[in-house]
């Protein structure tokens, strides 16, 4: 990760970047109209349980194993090919995110071990912990470059000193920052994507942006596509101004549309028709 300048803030330094406030501020009032539906007020845990299924389901998608909603409700058997498997991982951080909040601000690197141990599903000596020099990592839908384990792990410790020293930038520049960087250093030798995504889910609650988790941000991810997503990813790792906004915005924006699904979630369960 980089930023413009040398800041006792940085995550605060690039919630200043082009285009970054409005993607804030749109954000912001896409959760609000969410939490202001009346359903809210009576069966908000039906919304949560949709969104987290959605959410599970868009995660998957982005990491190869793009199934129905039905077909992820459906099935209880998910240890059969690479789809399944990667369809149970997801639904199986989600449910894990939720359990995490306390630990997140304490200790990031624990969670984050923790999320890929839950994901990866066995007890193989590389499951839970940073790879080591030398170690593949097995991302085949992801072809950014990938920094050396001495500087992955650098750079994992000053992403958890950001998190934990918290600041003054908006929820959705961290959440966005957490993603990215998981991405961009894939600190895994496997289920890097599902991990980033269920940290940046753990930020958007844990920030009180989302405490209910009801803006499922993998449904917009997935909505906007593979090719997009990776795009913005690219801005990201480039370290520019304006790629780092790219990137931000573009979360900003798979926010709003998790927003808008649970929106849909809510008016289907007024109507009686979910």
């Amino acid at each position: 990760m980089s930023t413009t300048g040398a800041t006792a803030d940085p995550l605060a330094a690039l919630g200043a970047l082009p285009g970054v406030a409005e993607s804030v501020e749109s954000v912001r009032k896409a959760v609000d109209r969410v939490y202001g539906h009346r359903i809210m007020r009576r069966r908000s845990h039906a919304v949560t349980s949709e969104a987290a299924l959605r959410g599970a389901r868009g995660s998957a998608a982005l990491s190869g194993a793009d199934w129905a909603l039905e077909e992820v409700r459906r099935r209880s058997d998910f240890s059969g090919d690479d789809e399944a498997r990667a369809v149970g991982a997801a639904l199986r951080l989600t449910a894990e995110a939720g359990q995490l909040l306390s630990i997140w601000r304490q200790s990031p690197l624990r969670v984050l071990a923790r999320l890929h141990l839950v994901a990866a599903a066995d007890d193989g000596d590389q499951v839970g912990r940073p790879r080591q020099e030398g170690e593949p990592v097995d991302e085949p839908l992801v072809e950014l470059p990938l920094p050396d384990a001495e500087e992955t792990h650098g750079r994992l410790d000053g992403l958890a000193g950001l998190v934990m020293a918290g600041g003054s930038a908006p929820a959705l520049v961290t959440a966005a920052v957490v993603h990215g960087e998981l991405m961009a250093l894939r600190p895994f030798t496997t289920n890097n994507g599902l991990v980033a995504r269920a940290a940046e889910r753990i930020v958007l609650i844990n920030s009180g942006l989302d405490p209910k988790s009801v803006c499922p941000a993998e449904v917009g991810h997935a909505e906007l596509g593979r090719a997009a997503y990776l795009a913005a990813l690219d801005g990201y790792v480039s370290g520019t101004p304006d790629g780092m906004a790219a990137w931000i915005t573009h979360c900003g924006r798979a926010v709003e549309l998790g927003a808008r699904e649970s929106t849909a979630v809510c008016e289907a369960l007024q109507r009686g028709a979910a």
